[in-house]
């Protein structure tokens, strides 16, 4: 049997204010920050194409605490990110887990783990999904990602960059 805890994540910050999206998910107890950033990643269909961070705090504008050391890139583990679960959980009374996802634009995004406890029956490393609210966040537009996956090159990558800047300067 395995200890699983029951996690809601939803959009956080300023950009909750363009978004309502929220999910329930069920994690092992073993299960790492770095896991739990692959699996919001995976939710939300982002690139991980940028830095990010685990924090708590009473609110988003409050951190008491960072989990690890920022990495130099986005392809190196940030200290402390392996880090189970069940020493996060639970948190001081009125504290809440925060994961702020590229830096530039801040993807920022709560979570609460629930008080109880489940086993699960069998053995499990995976995070299951229990139910989904409100519009996924788009974390690029789809003009960004087709530029992105036919790498325009020399002029055409120049005029591309512009054009993607200036949209997402738009939003």
């Amino acid at each position: 049997m395995t200890p699983m805890l029951t996690l809601d994540i939803k959009l956080s910050g300023w950009r909750a204010e363009k978004s309502s999206w929220a999910a329930r998910i069920e994690v092992p107890e073993s299960f790492t920050l770095i896991e739990l950033h692959e699996t919001i990643q995976r939710l939300v269909d982002f690139d991980d194409d940028h830095l990010h961070e685990f924090f708590t705090g009473r609110n988003w504008r409050d951190r008491k605490m960072t989990f690890g050391e920022s990495a130099e890139t986005p392809f190196e583990l940030n200290e402390g990110e392996e880090v189970p679960l069940s020493e996060v959980f639970p948190l001081p009374k009125g504290q809440k887990l925060y994961y702020n996802f590229d830096f530039g634009d801040d993807w920022l995004f709560e979570i609460t783990c629930h008080s109880e406890t489940k086993q699960a029956k069998r053995s499990t490393r995976r995070a299951k999904l229990i139910h989904e609210k409100g519009r996924r966040p788009i974390q690029y537009n789809t003009l960004v990602k087709t530029m992105r996956a036919n790498r325009p090159v020399g002029s055409d990558a120049k005029r591309a960059l512009l054009l993607a800047r200036a949209l997402h300067r738009e939003r």
